[in-house]
Order: structure tokens, then C-alpha cells, then sequence
């Protein structure tokens, strides 16, 4: 009873819908409600018309006769933590406003939780180009390497390589990468679950039951146990047994033959911390590279500036295997790279109190942060804004 007067509400509502060259993006002008519950965290927002959490986007003219910025990611820029008014993006107009007036910055948000770059390049084509941005802006995560991989994409999500619900990639019979539209009927061809998966009782409980959905916030999951009491398949230590069983399925893939060499489908980011990556991986990378790559194409046909905005102290700074790679990417095609990390640090603050506790994502404080370094950025860099 306790439970239920003192949270607003148990479940998230993120009603989504297939756009035809996009994917998926979220129902436009819909309220969305969004909690992670072990943060205290109860967030109600609204989409723009064109399915962003964002503010509306704004006139052609009104981009034109400024120096806008788009910036472009994953659930960090869509950022359902938080409200609108406090996402990194609204701050940093605000900030402009008052530090750099003279510029006329203005600022959208195209970000769908889950997304790699490959994935985000229809948010450019279709929505934030018309607004002729003077700067395109991917917000990196650590994941965002897996993401762009369709092997290791359709192994987190249990997709189909050849049905994927974003634009995604893959290598012709040349051995070249090219791009794959999305694909609205992706559902009928997910990887099938086991069958006997009786634990699931409990995930269906924590829907209805806020005490359960506490019990399961404060880490006390049964479905871990029973999965290691009645494992339903062989798997080897260390491994994730439904991840096993789906990697074998897409391994037998033409563009998955990588998949299983050299490790073990586990923590699927974890890899990315060694100094020698397993095949996929450094696939993975490659892909990452033909993603930014296709942004840098657009960037400069459509006379804008490409920057890159890391989004967490997992990449760290330099000497970090991670950021090492992402830096090399970048820093060979002329592509500016901002550390939301290296200005926390260099301003004294402990970056665990710029995130929620059970996850990764910025609270309002990170956000500020993020908007803090960028317009570090900005100011030094005001020519892009020419």
C-alpha cells in the first residue's frame, strides 16, 4: 500500500511506430512515461511531431538565421530520465544565449534508445537536415560499437540480421559495406526464446505487483537464480545461455560467420575493454568507422561541421583501449572529438554524481555537464558557426 501511494506509476508507456526509411521512432505528440524505479526517477514527457522526445522542431527560418546544431544519438540524447527543460541540448541554447549571443544558437534532439550511428543516419536525412544545421553532432556510447555491428545488434535484441527495425549494414558479395533499409515486418522474424523459460512468471509479476518491481529494483531478481538452477542449455561458463543459443543461430548467417571466435556471448560490452579484440569486434569497428563516415559524407555536402560528443567515463580519455579506438576513427577523418569525461574531471567533479545509480544515463546534473563541455567546445570553435 506504502508502495503504491508513494510512486506514481509502475509501468513505462513508450508507444512506437515503423516510419517507412527511418524505422522505429516513438508515436508522435504522444505522452510517454517513463521510471527506473531505483532512482527515485518518475518522468512524464511528450513527443514532438516528429516522435523525438524534444521540444517542437523549429522553423527552417529561424535554423537558417543562426547557427543551429543537431545533435544526434542514442537513449542519451533521447534521455527519458529527465525532463525536456533539463536535457543537455535545452541547456546548452541557454547557456549560449547569455555566453555566445552573437552566434544565435539553437538546438534539436533526434535520439531512439538502442540506435548506432548507422542506424541514426535516416534521423538526418529526414528530419535534421531541412533545418540546415552549421553542426551535426553524434553522442557516443561504448554500445554504440555493438550497435553498429549487424551481428552483434541482432544478438542483443534477437533480431534477424536481414530484418532489422533501423537502417542498418552489411557486406555484399565484394566484401563492401552497404546500407540496408529497415524493414517493417522485423517482428515476425525475431529469434525465438526458450520455450520452457517458466521464471518468466516473475517478470510478468513486477508489471503489476510494486512490490515486487522494489524487490527486483533493490537486486534481489529470482529469474537469475532459477536460470542457473534450470539452465534449458548448454553454456559455457561465464556465458549467457539465451545469448548462446541465438549467437548459434545467427552465426550461421553469411554476415555473422565472425560471431563465435574468440569469445564467449556474455557481457557483450566487455570485450571492448581488451587490448585485443575478438573478430566481430574488431568488425564492429569497421562498421562503427563506415557509420561516422557516411555522417562526415553528409556533413560536408551539406556544408555543415561533423563533432562527436563522448557520453561516459567507460570510454575514459587517453590511453583507454575503448577511446583509443574511437579517437582514431575520428581523428583520421579531420572529426573533433568532446570529452564530457576529460571536462568533468578537469573541473574537479566526481562524475558518479552526474548519473543515476542503476544506470549509465545522465541525471540532471550529467546533462548540465554534457552541456558544459560542449559549450567549452563551442567557444574555442566558433567558426564552425560561420
Amino acid at each position: 500500500m506504502y508502495l503504491r501511494l508513494a510512486n506514481p506509476f509502475i509501468k513505462n508507456s513508450i508507444p512506437v511506430r515503423f516510419v517507412d526509411g527511418v524505422g522505429l521512432v516513438r508515436e508522435p505528440n504522444t505522452e510517454m512515461r517513463y521510471t527506473n524505479w531505483d532512482d527515485d526517477n518518475w518522468v512524464v514527457s511528450r513527443t514532438n511531431n516528429h516522435g523525438f522526445l524534444d521540444r517542437e522542431p523549429i522553423s527552417p527560418e529561424r535554423a537558417a538565421a543562426g547557427c543551429h546544431i543537431a545533435f544526434i544519438g542514442d537513449s542519451f540524447v533521447e534521455a527519458r530520465e529527465v525532463s525536456i527543460a533539463d536535457k543537455f541540448h535545452v541547456r546548452l541554447e541557454e547557456m549560449a544565449a547569455r555566453e555566445l549571443p552573437h552566434l544565435s544558437i539553437t538546438t534539436q534532439a533526434y535520439g531512439i534508445r538502442g540506435t548506432g550511428q548507422i542506424n541514426q543516419l535516416p534521423f538526418y536525412d529526414e528530419y535534421a537536415r531541412h533545418l540546415t544545421p552549421k553542426v551535426v553532432a553524434l553522442v557516443f556510447f561504448i554500445n554504440d560499437f555493438l550497435d553498429n555491428s549487424p551481428a552483434l545488434q541482432s544478438l542483443a535484441f534477437g533480431l534477424d540480421p536481414d530484418r532489422m527495425p533501423y537502417m542498418s549494414a552489411q557486406r555484399d558479395d565484394l566484401g563492401d559495406i552497404k546500407l540496408r533499409p529497415p524493414d517493417p515486418d522485423f517482428r515476425q522474424f525475431r529469434l525465438p526464446r526458450p520455450q520452457k523459460r517458466w521464471y518468466g512468471a516473475w517478470d510478468r509479476l513486477i508489471e503489476v505487483s510494486y512490490f515486487a518491481k522494489w524487490l527486483d529494483t533493490k537486486g534481489m531478481r529470482v529469474d537469475g537464480l532459477v536460470q542457473r538452477l534450470s539452465r534449458e542449455i548448454d553454456a559455457p561458463t561465464g556465458s549467457n545461455p539465451l545469448l548462446v543459443e541465438w549467437a548459434n543461430i545467427i552465426a550461421e548467417h553469411p554476415c555473422c560467420t565472425l560471431l563465435l571466435s574468440g569469445w564467449q556471448p556474455g557481457d557483450l560490452s566487455s570485450p571492448l575493454m581488451m587490448e585485443r579484440l575478438p573478430p566481430v569486434f574488431e568488425e564492429a569497428l569497421e562498421y562503427t568507422a563506415f557509420g561516422i563516415e557516411q555522417f562526415k559524407q553528409r556533413a560536408a555536402r551539406d556544408g555543415a561541421t561533423l563533432a562527436i560528443l563522448i557520453a561516459s567515463d567507460e570510454m575514459g580519455t587517453r590511453g583507454d583501449p575503448q577511446f583509443e579506438r574511437l579517437i582514431s576513427i575520428a581523428e583520421s577523418r579531420g572529426i573533433p572529438v568532446i570529452s564530457q569525461y576529460d571536462y568533468i574531471i578537469s573541473q574537479g567533479y566526481d562524475y558518479g554524481d552526474g548519473r543515476f545509480r542503476a544506470t549509465f544515463h545522465w541525471n540532471a546534473t550529467g546533462h548540465q555537464w554534457a552541456a558544459e563541455a560542449f559549450l567549452e567546445w563551442l567557444k574555442e570553435n566558433q567558426e564552425v558557426c560561420d
